[in-house]
């Protein structure tokens, strides 16, 4: 593997670059490197259990660096089903409505796009992890509340549209922290005029920190025992 021979002090800090798996949370990734670590290990930027790449786990002493990667850009690729709402702006929630999608070309979806470049104000999904006055949103969404939600100042250095084939708009976002990709996506299908959800994620870089120089969970257990056969 390319990880041989390289050392790593994990209690001293490491930042360590992995690929979050689909159907898991990024507090999962969390607890399989403790385990095999056994140090302090923490995470920047939650992915969605929907979606997939770059997590960004720290251990030790590194873990004070959360919250400075936290405001290394995002991006983003993702897909926007038309037509469709549901309860949690993504493909795992309960549909809401469907609407009928109106005709429209590449260059219309593009432009909606560009609409959204820039500082722009989001509001929070109630299935989301964000505190309101200490409780978490989604547990109150799971008890059937929904509250009144401030909207957020968050920021779209660019949106490119890679495909459009009705329903599904295939879309790559660069963006600052706190921007809810699911929200994005709402509010596309709102200005389109037919409503939409998330139906797919995959964050590809977070900062320097890149898709395809990430680790999965099995590369990082081969790793540590090709470092411990070297002791």
């Amino acid at each position: 593997m390319k990880w041989l021979g390289k050392a790593f002090d994990f209690e001293a800090g490491s930042i360590l670059n992995f690929n979050k798996p689909k159907g898991r949370t990024s507090f999962w990734v969390v607890k399989q490197v403790r385990k095999l670590i056994k140090t302090k290990v923490g995470h920047s930027g939650t992915l969605d259990p929907f979606a997939t790449g770059v997590l960004l786990i720290c251990t030790g002493k590194a873990t004070k660096q959360v919250s400075e990667l936290m405001n290394l850009p995002k991006h983003y690729i993702g897909e926007i089903e038309l037509g469709i709402t549901t309860n949690t702006d993504d493909l795992t929630g309960a549909i809401l409505k469907t609407r009928q999608i109106p005709d429209l070309t590449i260059e219309q979806i593009r432009e909606i796009c560009q609409s959204f470049i820039g500082d722009i104000y989001q509001l929070p999904p109630m299935f989301s992890a964000k505190k309101i006055k200490g409780r978490r949103l989604y547990k109150l969404a799971r008890a059937g509340k929904v509250i009144e939600r401030k909207p957020n100042l968050v920021h779209i250095e660019q949106i490119e549209v890679l495909s459009f084939s009705s329903p599904v708009i295939k879309i790559k976002v660069e963006c600052s922290k706190g921007t809810y990709m699911r929200s994005l996506a709402r509010d596309i299908g709102e200005k389109v005029g037919c409503g939409a959800h998330l139906k797919s994620l995959v964050r590809t870089q977070i900062g320097p920190y890149q898709l395809e120089d990430s680790l999965t969970i099995e590369d990082f257990d081969q790793m540590l025992e090709e470092i411990n056969a070297l002791k």
